[in-house]
């Protein structure tokens, strides 16, 4: 089983092929998206990149986009009568790994 390590919106992430996962999301009009890897491992096989393995790509599909749950934080001083609440739902891209290439 192939596995690879991508790096997208100041994340790493450890991949293998048909695995779905959510990553910050990721503007892009057509559906493909590819990957350089940072790493591979092909069962006993270890290829490293400096900074990326050179010939190797990772194929994925953006399935869908979402909103990530809603964070609120609070800014209170007592006996002042200063209270404020804000929210925040973060967009999310749920991307299905589709193929790990190695040239």
């Amino acid at each position: 089983m192939k596995k690879a390590v991508i790096s997208t919106g100041g994340k790493q992430y450890l991949v293998s092929e048909g695995e779905t996962l959510d990553v910050e999301r990721i503007k892009s009009d057509d559906k493909k998206l590819k990957f350089k890897p940072l790493l591979i491992i092909d069962g006993d096989k270890t290829l490293v990149g400096t900074p990326e393995v050179s010939g190797a790509s990772v194929t994925a599909d953006i399935v869908e986009e979402t909103k990530a749950d809603k964070v609120t934080s609070i800014r209170y001083k007592s006996k002042k009568r200063v209270k404020k609440v804000r929210g925040h739902r973060q967009t999310k891209s749920v991307i299905s790994i589709s193929k790990i290439t190695i040239k």
